[in-house]
């Protein structure tokens, strides 16, 4: 008999991110550190298949099942911090969510500063899957500018531009209209890195002082008011992602986790 035949199961990286402990690279790295046992034995190398009859254990705590991939919407406001925990001891997105909230992570970050979409997850791998550059999945934002840009201004944003030696890939850019000292844009890009936006601005002379994402993919904040969750029903997800048997999920109710933290206010007028 062969010994390239597979072993049966999944990795046990995936099968973490699956029960949405964390991302299948956080996973494989707290495996490393000897966080993780299978029947019994502490593992310290994610090159193991695992199977539902294997007891798994994760700091000292049994493995629930894997729930089924769930994706929501948020309307975040500004001010609040895209983390699980911060050193300052800012409020996070996480300390805003209503108290019926399953465990999420977020997909991808909005910085303390920005508003609108943040799409949020209870499974791993759908994060990666969604965070993946090769995606290429067009994130859309309303931006207010400090000045009247014109479309010679904007136009290196729209070939790509080089920062600092870091290369931003082309954006699309729109002037939607003029607002006294200030001007609206809607910009689109693809790659999502770390203040992407304003520091394109800044580069052609511009200062953000508003930022919203309106959309993420296919996937659009609409009419969700401030600081509300809205779940995206199991054969929608299904459709847009394209997921397999594997990743299939039901369709689930939204409504309990519709209402708004407590002290918020709807979203400001533009």
């Amino acid at each position: 008999m062969s010994n390239s035949t597979p072993s049966p199961g999944d990795r046990i990286a995936k099968v973490l991110a699956r029960a949405g402990i964390a991302s299948r690279r956080e996973a494989e790295r707290m495996i490393e550190a000897g966080r993780v046992s299978v029947n019994g034995k502490k593992i310290d190398s994610p090159a193991l298949n695992v199977t539902p009859a294997d007891k798994i254990v994760v700091d000292g705590k049994a493995l629930a099942e894997a729930e089924e991939p769930r994706l929501w919407l948020y309307h975040k406001p500004a001010g609040l911090v895209t983390t699980a925990r911060d050193e300052k001891g800012r409020r996070t997105v996480f300390d805003a969510f209503p108290e019926d909230m399953p465990r999420v992570m977020s997909v991808g970050r909005l910085d303390i500063n920005s508003e609108g979409l943040l799409l949020l997850t209870n499974d791993g791998a759908i994060k990666r899957r969604l965070e993946l550059p090769s995606t290429g999945w067009l994130r859309k934002y309303r931006v207010r500018v400090k000045g009247a840009p014109e479309d010679a201004m904007l136009e290196p944003l729209r070939r790509g531009i080089v920062i600092e030696g870091e290369r931003f890939q082309p954006m699309e850019v729109t002037i939607d209209r003029q607002q006294g000292a200030n001007a609206w844009l809607t910009i689109g890009i693809r790659e999502g890195r770390n203040r992407e936006i304003r520091r394109a601005m800044e580069a052609v002379g511009l200062v953000v002082n508003r930022l919203i994402r309106v959309s993420y993919g296919p996937f659009r904040l609409g009419e969700l008011k401030e600081g509300m969750v809205e779940e995206i029903k199991g054969r929608v997800l299904r459709d847009q992602l394209g997921l397999d048997k594997e990743f299939q999920p039901t369709t689930v109710q939204k409504a309990k986790v519709q209402r708004r933290p407590r002290g918020k206010t709807g979203p400001r007028n533009p």
